[in-house]
C-alpha cells in the first residue's frame, strides 16, 4: 500500500489540492495530523468536498489548534502542548494520503518539527511553487530529505518558470510528478481530470 506525505516548500503553495488530487487517483484515505486554524473548513472539510470516490475514509486529526500560526504557538495559545508521541498514523488496509502543515521544519513544540512525524516508509512529494525565493526554499526542503534518506519527488504548482523549476531539478536530481496548472477554480471534476492524469505515475512511486 502507497502512503504518500505531502508538503510544501511554505505554506500557500498546493498542498490540499495536490493532496485531493493524489487522495481521488488513489482512492485513498486522507489524513491530515495536525490542523491549525480554520477548523470550521479545514483542509479535510475541503479534500472531502474536492473529491468524487466512495472509498475515501478521512481520519480525523491528531491536534485540532484554533489559531491559524505555527503549530507550536497555536497549541500554546490552546494550552496544550503538542506530543508527537501522541500523532499516531491511522489503521487502515487501503493507500493514505497524509497532509503536512506548512513546510518540513514547522515547529510542533520547543524540540519537533513536522520533519519528526515523517515516517521511514512514507513517499515524500514536495510541492513548489514559483516565488521570489522559492528556489532556495525548493533546494533546502529537498536536500534536507535526501540527507535523511526519504525517497522525494516534486510537483510544480501554478505557472511555468523553466528557469526556476530547471535548476531545482538540476541540483537535486528528484523525479518530477508534474504540474497542477494555474486553474480557474478547483472543482470535483477539475481534481478528477487531474486525478486521471496522475493515476499511473502515483501508482508507480
Amino acid at each position: 500500500m502507497q502512503k504518500i506525505f505531502v508538503t510544501g516548500i511554505s505554506t500557500g503553495v498546493g498542498k490540499t489540492i495536490a493532496s485531493a488530487i493524489f487522495t481521488e487517483a488513489l482512492k485513498a484515505d486522507y489524513w491530515k495530523p495536525v490542523q491549525a486554524g480554520d477548523l470550521d473548513n479545514s483542509d479535510t472539510d475541503r479534500v472531502r468536498n474536492l473529491i468524487s470516490n466512495d472509498k475515501t475514509k478521512f481520519h480525523p486529526c491528531s491536534y485540532e489548534l484554533k489559531s491559524p500560526m505555527s503549530p507550536h504557538a497555536a497549541a500554546e495559545i490552546d494550552g496544550i502542548r503538542i506530543d508527537r508521541f501522541h500523532i499516531n498514523e491511522p489503521k487502515t488496509d487501503n493507500n493514505l494520503v497524509i497532509e503536512g502543515s506548512g513546510g518540513i521544519l514547522v515547529p510542533l513544540n520547543e524540540e519537533d518539527t513536522m520533519f519528526d512525524i515523517i515516517m521511514p516508509d512514507y513517499k515524500v512529494v514536495v510541492v513548489s511553487r514559483n516565488y521570489l525565493g522559492s528556489i532556495n526554499h525548493s533546494l533546502l526542503t529537498i536536500n534536507w530529505l535526501q540527507k535523511k534518506g526519504y525517497e522525494v519527488s516534486v510537483l510544480f504548482s501554478g505557472d511555468v518558470n523553466p528557469h526556476s523549476e530547471n535548476i531545482i531539478l538540476h541540483k537535486t536530481g528528484v523525479s518530477l510528478l508534474g504540474r497542477i496548472e494555474e486553474e480557474e477554480k478547483f472543482d470535483k471534476a477539475v481534481i478528477k481530470k487531474y486525478a486521471d492524469k496522475f493515476e499511473g505515475i502515483l501508482k508507480s512511486l
